[in-house]
């Protein structure tokens, strides 16, 4: 069965138990991502971290609008799925010593090799459409059949210089994206269905954040690391309220309330791209939380997990403030809530070696909670 076209934006749609059951193999790319980032990570440990997490990170949103666009549950569909869920799998599985070991990072390019080969199956029915919705062949050929067949070629290239090589064709694929303009069949997304399906992906990483929280006791089981373990939980919840009740419910209205090209280049730079920073920071303070909990008893947490909690926290607000400025919200009232969002964890590291890991938790928390106040506190002045 090929391909069709998605129904009116207006039209109720959720997400399907394959897109559900796909979600679940990045529950292991993020846990094998903020292991990473487990105890004192240096400024290397961060650019390893970011420069794996990017590809995959990329595939699931190209892999996402793919399903958005085309509302296909044939078993041929379901197949592709399950070869990009395999692939991804093995990536995930090629983390650790990705950066150094030359076998695991070769599993990992020919893991996305495999990728880039689904998505050229999941697009090619979309050149057979009506003129006004087709894709011209030449887009999923070269996007998606050209890129394959070099990151596998990329495999045979020696370290480090396959890492230039990756970088080279991300930003190429990118190039290639931001040179679509949204005109025919990629004007046409179901913009509820985007925004919920990257709200599930953010559930994803909070759920791995608490995950870190959990089994971090196994390590430490005292009074201390169960109060900083609360305050961590107390952090999170923070976040998830503050990210569903404001930041995706604002998603929603803007990308629904716009028409045509302007809705594929909003969802493009705010799902597809400022996404990849939200979610990288979330992960990030999962492995933050982790290490905070097991240095509960010491007089300070290592300089590198503040860095990956703390900035975490920062890199988290400063995303969401260019989700705001992007969406149109002026760039004032963004600074109320950004500036002091972005100060006070940078501040937090700053006092890195003299705050106990519980008064480092317990800011962060305090910080979050007073965001999620103030938002609140605006939305009912707003209301009335």
């Amino acid at each position: 069965m090929s391909a069709q076209p998605v129904r009116q934006p207006h039209a109720d749609r959720h997400a399907g138990w394959l897109e559900l059951f796909f979600d679940l193999v990045f529950v292991a790319f993020a846990a094998q991502l903020s292991h990473s980032l487990h105890g004192d990570p240096g400024p290397r440990d961060f650019a390893v971290f970011l420069a794996l997490y990017f590809p995959p990170w990329w595939m699931w949103i190209n892999l996402t609008v793919s399903a958005n666009l085309f509302e296909d549950d044939s078993p041929r569909r379901r197949l592709l799925m399950l070869s990009a869920m395999f692939c991804l799998a093995a990536m995930a599985a090629a983390v650790p010593e990705a950066d150094g070991d030359a076998g695991r990072a070769a599993v990992y390019a020919l893991g996305y090799a495999g990728t880039r080969l689904v998505l050229l199956g999941l697009w090619w029915p979309a050149t057979r459409l009506p003129a006004a919705l087709r894709v011209p062949r030449w887009r999923p050929l070269s996007y998606c059949l050209v890129s394959a067949l070099l990151w596998a070629a990329s495999a045979a290239v020696p370290l480090p210089w396959r890492y230039a090589v990756w970088a080279v064709l991300l930003t190429a694929e990118m190039v290639l994206l931001l040179t679509a303009r949204g005109h025919g069949i990629t004007g046409r997304l179901h913009t509820g269905h985007l925004v919920e399906r990257v709200g599930l992906f953010v559930i994803i990483v909070l759920g791995e954040s608490v995950i870190a929280l959990v089994t971090s006791t196994d390590h430490a089981w005292t009074a201390q690391a169960g109060a900083v373990a609360t305050l961590g939980f107390v952090l999170l919840a923070a976040l998830w309220w503050s990210y569903f009740d404001f930041g995706s419910t604002s998603a929603e209205l803007m990308l629904g309330s716009a028409e045509g090209s302007r809705a594929y280049l909003l969802a493009r730079d705010v799902s597809g791209f400022l996404h990849f920073f939200v979610t990288a920071a979330v992960i990030s303070m999962a492995a933050g939380l982790a290490t905070a909990v097991e240095e509960a008893g010491h007089a300070h947490l290592p300089r590198g997990a503040v860095w990956a909690l703390a900035g975490g926290l920062a890199l988290y607000h400063l995303a969401h403030a260019c989700i705001a400025v992007r969406f149109g919200r002026p760039l004032r009232a963004v600074a109320v809530w950004a500036v002091p969002g972005i100060a006070v964890p940078l501040l937090v590291v700053l006092g890195a070696g003299t705050l106990a890991p519980w008064l480092v938790v317990l800011l962060l928390a305090a910080e979050a909670v007073g965001h999620l106040l103030y938002a609140r506190t605006l939305a009912r002045r707003r209301s009335r």
